[in-house]
C-alpha cells in the first residue's frame, strides 16, 4: 500500500510538472517554424494546456495571428447573446488569399448547373474547421490555439503546399459563451498541486455547466432550425463558401478514447448518399493513422449517428458536403482518473489537434475526389428534382408563416409569394399569409430533409430525435403536391406582414388572438396599465367572425384618453405585426362586447424554476421564449433559494422536468399554490406533483417482458422502446382557455417521453387529446404507440385556490417548436378562465 502511494504521489508530481513546464514540442514535432510569428504563450500568458483558455484570450490570439501572418484574415460575424464575438478565420496560401473571392465563386459554382464544365484539377479544397460547441468539451478550442499557430508558422513545403491546395475556415469557438462559463470553473478551481480524484469540485460544474450557450440551449442542436445567433453566423458562412469538409470536435465520458466518423451504418439517413460515408470513412483511414503515430487509442461505427439533420456533423451531408464528428474523453478539467490511466488535458489536446491536422491531410490527398463528389451529389439532386411545388401558411398568422420562411432564407432555398388565395386539400392559402416553395432547385435534398414525414426506419435507436417536420413544428398547413401556377414573385427581401388599426374608435378595438406575437402585444398593454378583456365565445360584427380568445380593449374608463390609446394601439400593432379593429358599438351577433362572456386579463408575474434538479434545455427554452421572442420579464427562482423566497407577488411559477425540491421548498410552493397562484409543470414535474400529493393525475402503466434476447442485444431492445424525438397528433377542442387562438381542430405536438396521462371521464376536461391514430412522424415501438393512444398531453387541476396546469412534454421544443408556443402563454394568461 505504501508503494501504491508512493507511485501516485511521483505520478502526480510528473504529471503537474509536465503541465507546468508545457511547450509546444508537446504537440507540434515540427521545429521549422516561424519566429516572426507569436506563439500561443506569448500572447495567453501561459502555454496551452496548462489552463483552459478563456474566450477573451482566444480571440486575442486569433487577432494576433491575423496581424502577424499573410496566411490569415479574420472576421467578426456577430455577437453571441453575451455580446462576445464570432470570429472566423480564412488560413491559405496567400496567393490565394489575393484571389480569393473568385476561389469562392468558382468553388461555389461547383454545385450550380453547368458545373461539369468546371475543372477541379487545380481548384482548392474547402474545409471549415470549428471546435467545441459545447462549452465544457474545452480540448477542441485549446487544440485550435495550437493548430492556428502551427498553420500560420510551420515553413515547411509540405504545409506550405497544403495551403495551397486548401482554403480553411477556421472557427475556434463554436459556443463562446459556453467555453467562458466552463473555463472560468476549471480555472478557479484548479490545485496548484494537479488532483485526479474525480470526486474533486473542479469536476463536478455548477447548474447548469459551461455545455450550453447564455439560454442554455445545446446549439449542436441548431443548425437546421438556426434559431440562435452563433448558428446563424456559422451557417451564413456554410452556405456562402459550400465547404467540402466540415469537422465538429466534441468531448464524451472521461473513460471512453477517441472517436471518430463514420458512425453505426444503419443509423444514417436515407438521403445521406452511399459515397458520403464511403469517404468518411476513407477519410478516417488518416485519422487512424495519425493516432497510431502518437499511440493513442480510438473507436468508430459505434454509439454515435448520422440521422438528425441539425448537429454539426451530419447537416453537411445534405448539403453536399462530409461532416465529421469528433469525441476526445474528457478529463473536465486539468486531469482525472479514467479507466484508461489519468487523462491529463494536454493529452486531449492533443488528440484534438492530431485529427485536425490528419482531417487537412485527408482533404489535401482526396481533393479531386471529394470535388467531384460535391459536383455529383447536386447534378443527382437535380436529376431528382420535380416540377411541383410545396405551399405552406396559415390564413390567420403571417408571423408563424414569416419566421418558416426567413429558416428556407437563411439555408438559400428560393420561394415564391402565393400567387393568388388558394383552397387545396380542405386547406385555405391566403396570399400575404403563404409562400410557394419550388422542388425544382438547387436544395431539393435539403428542402425533402425539412418538410417530409417518416414513420418508417432502417434501425430503431436514435441517438436524437427521429423526426423534425417543419410546417408540423410550426403549426401550419402545408401540401407537398401543389402546382408550380400558384407562384408568384420571387421573394427576395422577406418582410414581416405589417401590422395596423383599421380605423381610430371611441368605444372599443379587438384583437384575434391568433397571430404568433399577440401575448407580447397583450402583455404590452398590461404593461401600459391598460384593461383588457378575452371572449370565451365567438362573436361575428361588421361582417367579421371573432374566434375564442379575441382581446377587447375597451377606450372608456382607462387611464390613459381616446387619442392615447390609439396612439397606444397603433405602435403595438405595427412593432407586432398585428391586426387590430376600431369598433364603435357593442352590439354584436354574439355576446356582446359587455357580456360577461369577456373575461379580464389580469397582468402576469411570471417565475422560472431553475437550479439542481432542473432540466436546463427545458427551463432555457421558456426563458428564451418570454424574453427574446414576447419581451416579457421573468424572474429566475433557484432550487437552493426556494425554500425561504417570499412568493407572493408571482401569478405563476413554471417548473420544468423538475424531479425533486426540499421539503421546505415544497411546502412553500405548496402554500403559494393553495393561495391561489397558478403553477405549471411540464413532463417529469407531473411524477413529482404526484409524489408530493399536490395532484391526483392517473398515468398509465407499461411493461414489457423481452423474450429472445441475449445479453448482447439487451441495450438496444431497451433503446428501441425510448421515445427520442417525434411527432404526433392531437384533437382540440377550441372553445377551451389552452387553445385560444388556433384555428384547426387538430395540431401536431412533439414527444420526448413515455409519460402517458389517462382522460378525464368527462370529455369537457380534456381539451388536447391524443387521436386514436396519433403518429405523424417519428419513430416509436408499437407498445408505446398502443398507450399513447386517446391519451391526454394537458391537465388542469385544482388545489384549494390555486391550479396547477400539467403537460407531459414539452411546448416549446428547441426554439424552434412555434407551433405550441401558445399552449404555455395561454396557460399563462388565460388560467383563471379554465
Amino acid at each position: 500500500m505504501k508503494k501504491f502511494i508512493l507511485l501516485l504521489s511521483i505520478l502526480t508530481f510528473t504529471i503537474g510538472f509536465s503541465q507546468d513546464n508545457l511547450d509546444l514540442s508537446y504537440y507540434i514535432s515540427e521545429t521549422n517554424l516561424d519566429p516572426n510569428i507569436p506563439t500561443p504563450e506569448s500572447v495567453i500568458g501561459h502555454p496551452v494546456g496548462k489552463w483552459h483558455i478563456t474566450h477573451d484570450k482566444l480571440a486575442q490570439y486569433m487577432y494576433a495571428l491575423a496581424d502577424a501572418s499573410d496566411r490569415i484574415t479574420i472576421e467578426n460575424r456577430g455577437k453571441t447573446f453575451e455580446d462576445r464575438p464570432l470570429l472566423l478565420l480564412t488560413i491559405t496560401a496567400p496567393d490565394n488569399h489575393s484571389n480569393l473571392e473568385n476561389i469562392r465563386t468558382a468553388h461555389v459554382a461547383l454545385t450550380e448547373n453547368g458545373s461539369e464544365n468546371l475543372d477541379v484539377a487545380e481548384m482548392p479544397i474547402v474545409v471549415y474547421q470549428g471546435f467545441s460547441i459545447h462549452g465544457n468539451e474545452p480540448s477542441g478550442s485549446n487544440a485550435a490555439l495550437v493548430a492556428a499557430y502551427y498553420l500560420a508558422a510551420s515553413q515547411s513545403e509540405e504545409t506550405k503546399q497544403l495551403l495551397n491546395d486548401v482554403v480553411i475556415l477556421f472557427d475556434p469557438a463554436f459556443n463562446p459563451d459556453g467555453l467562458q462559463r466552463f473555463a472560468y470553473w476549471a480555472n478557479t478551481n484548479k490545485n496548484k498541486n494537479l488532483t485526479a480524484d474525480g470526486n474533486d469540485r473542479e469536476y463536478d460544474e455548477v447548474w447548469p455547466g459551461g455545455r450550453t450557450n447564455h439560454y442554455w440551449f445545446d446549439m449542436n442542436r441548431d443548425w437546421l432550425p438556426v434559431q440562435l445567433p452563433e448558428s446563424r453566423a456559422r451557417i451564413k458562412s456554410f452556405h456562402k463558401w459550400m465547404p467540402n469538409i466540415l469537422t465538429d470536435h466534441h468531448e464524451m465520458g472521461t473513460n471512453s478514447t477517441f472517436f471518430f466518423q463514420p458512425g453505426i451504418p444503419s443509423r444514417t439517413h436515407p438521403l445521406t448518399p452511399k459515397l458520403n460515408q464511403e469517404l468518411t470513412g476513407k477519410i478516417g483511414n488518416y485519422h487512424a493513422k495519425t493516432l497510431d503515430k502518437i499511440g493513442s487509442l480510438y473507436f468508430t461505427e459505434e454509439n454515435y449517428d448520422d440521422f438528425y439533420y441539425g448537429k454539426g456533423s451530419t447537416f453537411p451531408d445534405v448539403n453536399g458536403s462530409i461532416g465529421i464528428l469528433f469525441e476526445q474523453g474528457s478529463s473536465r478539467g486539468h486531469l482525472q482518473e479514467s479507466s484508461n490511466g489519468v487523462l491529463t488535458f494536454p493529452f486531449t489536446i492533443r488528440n484534438q489537434y492530431t485529427a485536425a491536422m490528419s482531417t487537412l491531410e485527408a482533404a489535401q490527398n482526396m481533393r479531386e475526389e471529394i470535388l467531384t463528389y460535391q459536383r455529383n451529389f447536386y447534378k443527382n439532386a437535380r436529376g431528382e428534382q420535380e416540377n411541383k411545388a410545396i405551399i405552406f401558411g396559415d390564413e390567420k398568422d403571417a408571423a408563424k408563416t414569416y419566421h418558416l420562411a426567413e429558416i428556407l432564407n437563411r439555408h438559400k432555398i428560393k420561394f415564391h409569394e402565393l400567387k393568388n388565395d388558394v383552397t387545396l386539400n380542405g386547406k385555405n392559402y391566403k396570399k400575404g399569409y403563404s409562400y410557394v416553395v419550388p422542388k425544382n432547385q438547387k436544395n431539393n435534398r435539403l428542402i425533402q430533409a425539412m418538410f417530409e414525414k417518416r414513420t418508417t426506419f432502417q434501425d430503431s435507436l436514435f441517438y436524437d430525435i427521429s423526426a423534425w417536420t417543419f410546417p408540423l413544428a410550426f403549426n401550419l398547413d402545408y401540401t407537398e403536391d401543389a402546382s408550380l401556377n400558384n407562384a408568384g414573385a420571387l421573394v427576395g427581401d422577406l418582410q414581416f406582414k405589417q401590422g395596423n388599426v383599421s380605423e381610430k374608435s371611441d368605444y372599443a378595438y379587438v384583437m384575434e388572438w391568433h397571430e404568433y406575437y399577440t401575448p407580447r402585444l397583450l402583455n404590452q398593454l398590461l404593461e401600459n396599465g391598460i384593461r383588457a378583456k378575452a371572449s370565451t365565445k365567438q362573436f361575428t360584427t361588421n361582417n367579421k367572425l371573432y374566434d375564442y380568445g379575441t382581446i377587447l380593449i375597451p377606450v372608456e374608463n382607462q387611464k390613459l384618453n381616446s387619442d392615447q390609446i390609439y396612439a397606444l394601439v397603433s405602435k403595438l400593432a405595427d412593432e407586432n405585426h398585428v391586426q387590430i379593429d376600431g369598433l364603435h358599438t357593442g352590439l354584436t351577433i354574439g355576446i356582446d362586447l359587455g357580456s360577461n362572456g369577456f373575461r379580464t386579463v389580469q397582468k402576469q408575474k411570471i417565475a422560472l424554476i431553475v437550479g439542481e434538479g432542473i432540466s436546463s434545455y427545458d427551463a432555457g427554452e421558456i426563458w428564451h421564449l418570454l424574453d427574446q421572442r414576447y419581451d416579457i420579464s421573468i424572474t429566475k427562482l433557484d432550487t437552493q433559494h426556494l425554500s425561504g423566497a417570499d412568493l407572493s407577488s408571482y401569478t405563476t411559477i413554471i417548473g420544468t422536468n423538475l424531479r425533486y425540491l426540499t421539503k421546505s421548498a415544497t411546502s412553500n410552493l405548496k402554500e403559494w399554490i393553495q393561495g391561489g397562484g397558478t403553477f405549471i409543470g411540464y413532463r417529469n414535474t407531473l411524477s413529482w406533483l404526484n409524489s408530493q400529493e399536490l395532484v391526483k393525475l392517473e398515468f398509465k402503466k407499461f411493461s414489457r417482458t423481452a423474450t429472445n434476447i441475449s445479453f448482447e442485444q439487451r441495450r438496444d431492445y431497451s433503446g428501441a422502446q425510448n421515445i427520442g424525438g417525434a411527432i404526433f397528433q392531437v384533437d382540440l377542442d377550441l372553445s377551451h382557455p389552452i387553445n385560444f387562438g388556433y384555428k384547426n381542430d387538430q395540431i401536431a405536438m412533439f414527444r420526448n417521453t413515455s409519460i402517458f396521462m389517462e382522460a378525464d371521464k368527462n370529455s369537457y376536461n380534456n381539451p388536447i387529446r391524443y387521436t386514436d391514430n396519433p403518429l405523424l412522424s417519428g419513430y416509436i415501438s408499437k407498445p408505446k404507440l398502443d398507450s399513447l393512444k386517446n391519451t391526454v398531453p394537458f391537465k388542469v387541476s385544482r388545489l384549494s385556490k390555486g391550479k396547477i396546469l400539467s403537460f407531459t412534454d414539452n411546448t416549446n421544443f428547441r426554439a424552434f417548436w412555434y407551433g405550441t408556443n401558445k399552449l404555455l402563454m395561454n396557460a399563462i394568461f388565460f388560467n383563471s378562465m379554465m
